[in-house]
């Protein structure tokens, strides 16, 4: 009886050990709140005893965190089960063999990204194969400040060249050396892709076809990159704007030294709620100005799940996505932490709009914002993108030949 009573305590144990099954999810840096997705994987957990799942986090920016991940999906690590990755990575990760097709768990693709904005369900789909899902949505926004704008009488511009103008007036008004016009991204980072973007697209152009194929158009990439010379010789964008990194712009606009800023979301709540800023109740946002004759154009961003091709727990972490990535799981994100909803009906949901009104001025900014280029040689297309901004901007090439030689590169990666 006693060796009967043994072997029957075994086969419980083994059962049960059997049963637990312990999920690692990295999540990336503060800007994409680990505190929040804890919250959000307790909630999972509350109804699924044998399940746990641990947090990874690590990467200030979306390109430490896509060096990181490389290197441990490259390796065929099965480390990580789960991990979030930038809009621009789906197609690249999935092409390398590193991503789980979600649809393989989770149903047919046309159905299961259905609910999400536009650019998200593209984005997402590779191949017909659903690569991920969307946990958050972004995109780079205008942000001015109201308070001197109002004081002067100015009205927000509409083109860059007007921005010059305004900002121009302002910096005079003011008597303020130190005040600057416009600060972005010239820095060799992925800030400086959208750098190069927003006056390319904004006069009509596209980067490549509905089959991947360049249609790049090296006058219009000229025109653009000069537009930011002429800025710079004006004294609207500062003259080491080379250097600046995405976090550099924050700090600058929320110190009260820039009038017009260029950054995601998030920057938001630095401005409004960090205790050293010196703008809070002053910021609007605005639509991005365009090249003259132009329209308003601007980068999407937002972060995606996926699931690791190398994971031991594949459908358990498929499931997890999938919960992650719900209305009611966007709905939490926006409300306890700003984060711009996947769902194009959040944006005027109560709840939403009572915690966080400015949703109300981003919801149109994000519904038309554009995808930089899918590419499963992204990170080529990325480099010669921001190498040519930050080598027009540090002013050690002209506009045209800049121009030139990203034609060149595309014409190779994307053929």
């Amino acid at each position: 009886m006693k060796r009967l009573l043994a072997l029957l305590l075994g086969l419980c144990l083994s059962l049960g050990a059997a049963a637990e099954v312990r999920l690692r999810v990295f999540v990336g840096g503060s800007n994409q709140r680990p505190d929040l997705m804890r919250k959000l994987f307790d909630q999972y957990l509350a109804d699924k005893p044998g399940l746990t799942i641990d947090i990874e986090t690590g990467g200030a920016t979306s390109d430490l965190q896509r060096q990181y991940l490389s290197t441990v999906l490259n390796a065929r690590d099965n480390a990580l089960d789960a991990f979030l990755i930038d809009i621009v990575n789906p197609a690249q990760y999935f092409q390398a063999g590193w991503l789980e097709p979600l649809d393989a768990h989770l149903g047919p693709a046309d159905q299961l990204l259905a609910p999400y904005l536009a650019v998200y369900r593209e984005a997402n789909v590779v191949q017909g194969r659903v690569a991920a899902l969307p946990a958050f949505a972004d995109a780079l926004f205008m942000y001015y400040r109201r308070d001197l704008l109002d004081k002067h009488g100015l009205p927000q511009p509409r083109t860059w060249e007007e921005l010059g103008r305004v900002a121009r007036q302002v910096q005079q008004a003011e008597g303020n050396p130190k005040l600057q016009g416009l600060s972005l991204q010239g820095a060799p980072v992925e800030g400086a892709v959208c750098t190069f973007l927003l006056p390319y697209w904004s006069q009509g152009k596209a980067v490549q076809d509905p089959q991947g194929r360049s249609v790049f158009d090296a006058a219009a990439a000229a025109r653009g990159l000069q537009q930011w010379v002429t800025l710079m010789d004006q004294g609207v964008i500062k003259r080491n704007v080379a250097e600046v990194k995405t976090p550099d712009t924050v700090n600058e606009f929320k110190a009260g030294k820039v009038l017009f800023a260029l950054n995601w979301s998030w920057a938001w709540d630095r401005f409004e709620q960090d205790a050293d800023s010196q703008v809070r109740g002053k910021v609007g946002v605005m639509p991005l100005p365009a090249m003259t004759g132009g329209q308003s154009a601007t980068c999407t961003g937002g972060w995606q799940w996926a699931v690791s091709a190398f994971s031991r727990h594949k459908a358990e972490a498929a499931r997890l996505v999938q919960f992650l990535s719900t209305p009611e799981a966007s709905r939490f994100l926006a409300v306890r932490g700003a984060l711009l909803p996947t769902y194009a009906e959040l944006y005027t949901h109560p709840e939403v709009v009572a915690q966080v009104p400015w949703f109300a001025d981003a919801a149109a900014v994000v519904r038309h914002a554009r995808s930089r280029p899918v590419s499963a040689r992204y990170g080529e297309v990325s480099d010669a993108l921001r190498s040519a901004t930050n080598a027009v901007l540090a002013r050690s090439r002209q506009p045209a030949d800049a121009a030139a030689d990203v034609e060149s590169r595309l014409r190779r990666v994307m053929r």
